[in-house]
C-alpha cells in the first residue's frame, strides 16, 4: 500500500522535502501530490514526481497525510478552502510558525490529526534540524511517517507541544541570526584587506567544524570554548569584549522577540 501524501505549497521549503521524500529509501511507497497556485512551482513538483493537481481541496480529496507548506498569512484561506473535504481519519503536517493543533482543527474538523512542525532552510541541502510535536489524536504510526519524511531531510527532534513557539527561535529562525554573525566577521576581514571569497570560505568552514564538535566531540560548550582559549592569547582577549558588549543579553532579547512574534501569529 502507498501513502498518499499531498502538498498545499509547493515553493522552497515544500520543494526540498519532496525532494527529500523521493532520494529516501520512503520512495517506493509514497505516492506525491501537490498543488500551489504559482505555476512554476507546480511544474517543479511535477518535475520531482509528484502529480499535479488543480486546488487545494483537491489534495485533501485524494491524500492521506497533507502538507499546508504556506506562511502562517495564507492559513486562513487555506483552510477555509478546505474544510469541507477534511475528515477525522486524515493528518495534516503544517510548517506554520506559531500555529496550534486547537488552531487548525477549529477551522477544520473537531479532533483533527495534526503534526506541528518547525523545519529550517538547510533542509533545501538534506541537512534540515527539524522540530516536531502532534496532537493526541496522531497515531504512534502516523507519527513515525512524518518523523521518517524529516528524518530524510536531515535530522528531527520530537518536542511537546507546548513548546513549538519557543524552539522556532533554537532552529527555524537561527540559520538567518547565524547568517548574520558571519556577515559581521566577513564584514570585518573585508575591512583589513582579506579578500572576500577567502574570509566567506574559511569562516563557514569554521562554523561547519565547530558545529561538527559540538555535536562528535562529547565535550561540552564550555570545554570547547576553553580549548580554544589560550590564557592571555587572542581568543581570550575577543572573548572579554564579546561579553563586555553583553552577547548573551542580545542572544536572549533575539530569541525572547522571536518567541512573542510566533504567540502574536498564533491568535
Amino acid at each position: 500500500m502507498k501513502y498518499k501524501v499531498g502538498f498545499i505549497g509547493a515553493g522552497n521549503m515544500g520543494g526540498a522535502i519532496m525532494k527529500g521524500i523521493k532520494g529516501s529509501r520512503m520512495s517506493d511507497d509514497i505516492a506525491l501530490f501537490a498543488y500551489d497556485s504559482y505555476e512554476p512551482a507546480l511544474q517543479k513538483a511535477a518535475d520531482i514526481g509528484a502529480t499535479p493537481l488543480s486546488g487545494e481541496a483537491e489534495v485533501v480529496s485524494w491524500c492521506d497525510y497533507i502538507f499546508l507548506a504556506i506562511k502562517p498569512q495564507q492559513l486562513d484561506e487555506v483552510l477555509a478552502k478546505i474544510k469541507d473535504a477534511m475528515s477525522p481519519e486524515k493528518v495534516i503536517i503544517s510548517i506554520c510558525a506559531g500555529i496550534t493543533d486547537d488552531y487548525i482543527a477549529e477551522r477544520t474538523v473537531a479532533g483533527a490529526k495534526v503534526v506541528m512542525v518547525m523545519p529550517n532552510t538547510p533542509l533545501l541541502l538534506g541537512e534540515g534540524a527539524t522540530a516536531l510535536a502532534k496532537s493526541d489524536s496522531v497515531t504512534e504510526d502516523e507519527f513515525t511517517l512524518v518523523q521518517n519524511i524529516f528524518g530524510s531531510c536531515g535530522i528531527c527532534a520530537v518536542l511537546p507541544k507546548d513548546k513549538m513557539k519557543e524552539v522556532i527561535a533554537i532552529n527555524g529562525s537561527s540559520p538567518a541570526f547565524i547568517y548574520l554573525y558571519a556577515q559581521y566577521f566577513i564584514d570585518y576581514a573585508k575591512s583589513v584587506g582579506i579578500d572576500e571569497k577567502a574570509a566567506t570560505d574559511l569562516f563557514a568552514k569554521s562554523l561547519i567544524g565547530s558545529a561538527r564538535m559540538i555535536t562528535d566531540s562529547g565535550k561540552t560548550i564550555d570545554e570547547l570554548i576553553t580549548m580554544v582559549s589560550s590564557k592571555g592569547g587572542t581568543t581570550i582577549a575577543g572573548l572579554d569584549k564579546l561579553r563586555a558588549n553583553s552577547l548573551d543579553k542580545a542572544v536572549k532579547e533575539c530569541c525572547e522577540a522571536c518567541t512573542a512574534r510566533a504567540y502574536e501569529l498564533a491568535k
